[in-house]
């Protein structure tokens, strides 16, 4: 087996492990886009547009209240911009050759994949980082347009009245749950909800939920460099 190949084929076996969990994710965001009223085109569409287990949910909810279409999708665009980050740290790993194959490396970027090809084959200099990548990356996306499909096609056979939306929050409340590990992220959860509770009633098209995200994110951006190191302890 040739270099590349076998990189490709530890970026696939490395992701196994995350397999059950990115399954029962995108069961439940496949579920919620069609309990909302959305179609299995509409669901397949976001999974592949999207492709963003928390952005596809933050949408999913605003389409529920009845949000416009620009918050819907600014919203989306909002909590998917940490991409950018993975994608900028991935750059001079990966060294695209031209600006087609850089935005056909960029669309797979997601935090398994990323994670996994800065942790795991980045420092072997037996692994080929691009093969790699492409491995972890097209298996997770696979994994994750089947699953929300598998989602979507088994909640069209369960009763509205179950009301499976209301898995949105639940799903927010245990991803917050999990990423207040630190005090940084505890306040800028706060001033995020804080902002949210404030600004929801009085700005238009549920503008309010927006604006409350980037100021959380601001004030962790602004803390962050204020304190240093020390921002995360």
């Amino acid at each position: 087996m040739t270099r590349s190949r076998a990189s490709f084929a530890r970026g696939v076996r490395d992701m196994m492990p995350l397999v059950p969990a990115g399954v029962s994710f995108g069961l439940v965001v496949g579920a919620a886009v069609t309990q909302v009223g959305l179609g299995l085109a509409e669901s397949v569409g976001m999974s592949t547009l999207v492709y963003g287990a928390s952005a596809q949910l933050a949408a999913t909810g605003l389409w529920r209240e009845g949000a416009p279409l620009v918050v819907v999708v600014l919203t989306a665009l909002v909590i998917n911009s940490r991409f950018f980050i993975y994608s900028a740290s991935l750059a001079p790993v990966l060294k695209p050759a031209s600006w087609y194959s850089a935005l056909g490396l960029a669309y797979f970027v997601r935090d398994g994949a990323y994670a996994a090809t800065v942790t795991k084959a980045v420092p072997d200099a037996e692994v080929d980082d691009v093969a790699y990548y492409l491995g972890a990356s097209t298996f997770d996306w696979a994994v994750w347009l089947v699953s929300t499909t598998a989602g979507a096609l088994g909640a069209a056979l369960i009763p509205t009245s179950w009301s499976l939306d209301f898995v949105v929050p639940l799903v927010f409340v245990a991803l917050l749950a999990g990423a207040l590990d630190s005090r940084l992220a505890v306040e800028s959860a706060v001033v995020s909800a804080v902002s949210a509770f404030i600004l929801i009633p009085l700005l238009p098209m549920q503008s309010g939920l927006l604006v409350a995200i980037v100021g959380g994110m601001a004030w962790g951006a602004v803390r962050e460099m204020a304190r240093g190191p020390e921002a995360t302890s």
